[in-house]
């Protein structure tokens, strides 16, 4: 093990060595700068908790990658997607569906709507149940707008 950390140290001397004299005089340049020096100094302030928060983000990570691979829990993930997505599914294509008959129907009829057609269509429950949605809505846009 020591013999790894010799080997690495004598690296990192080599490397020293290899670097060009402009960029050693540009560095000490940027270090001579009173705001690097500034956030240097608060970044070793701050090191002990940097350090506790990449030790606990190196935890959520290790258990973000066993949970992905656990195969139980990614099927059991995506089975509990799947028993809340099947049902919004199916409503959103029962609603697609209404509403491409009813542009069928509506294409195909070609009959005026007078007065009293729409007197007639006003008392069918859900023509009223829309309307009522449809005030309370707009008032409560109006309201959000009168507090803005």
């Amino acid at each position: 093990m020591s013999q790894t950390s010799n080997e690495q140290v004598a690296q990192e001397a080599t490397n020293a060595q290899s670097v060009s004299p402009e960029s050693t005089q540009e560095l000490l340049d940027q270090l001579l700068k009173p705001e690097v020096q500034h956030s240097l100094t608060v970044l070793i302030n701050h090191l002990p908790k940097i350090t506790e928060m990449v030790n606990a983000l190196s935890g959520a990570y290790d258990l973000a990658q066993s949970v992905a691979k656990d195969p139980v829990f990614v099927n059991d993930m995506k089975h509990g997607i799947s028993e809340f997505a099947t049902p919004v599914i199916a409503k959103a294509k029962g609603v697609a569906s209404a509403a491409m008959e009813a542009n069928e129907r509506a294409q195909a009829d070609t009959s005026t709507i007078g007065v009293f057609g729409l007197l007639k269509i006003l008392k069918d429950p859900n023509v009223q149940k829309t309307l009522r949605f449809s005030q309370a809505f707009l008032d409560t846009l109006n309201d959000r707008q009168k507090l803005r």
